[in-house]
């Protein structure tokens, strides 16, 4: 699995609550805040739900 480089680069002001929730379960607390997680589908599955709030990038 390949590990995954997740930022927050959006507000998740004006989210829906279960997007506010994806980011949550996902490590994400503030704007810029980065986090890095292994790819699973279920992880990938996560940042298509929140691709307009993050940035993602593969080491």
């Amino acid at each position: 699995m390949a590990i995954l480089k997740i930022t927050q680069v959006k507000s998740k002001n004006g989210c829906t609550q279960r997007q506010k929730a994806t980011l949550q379960a996902l490590g994400l607390k503030k704007m810029n805040s980065t986090v890095e997680v292994e790819g699973t589908e279920q992880v990938k599955g996560m940042v298509t739900k929140v691709n307009h709030l993050v940035c993602v990038e593969e080491i």
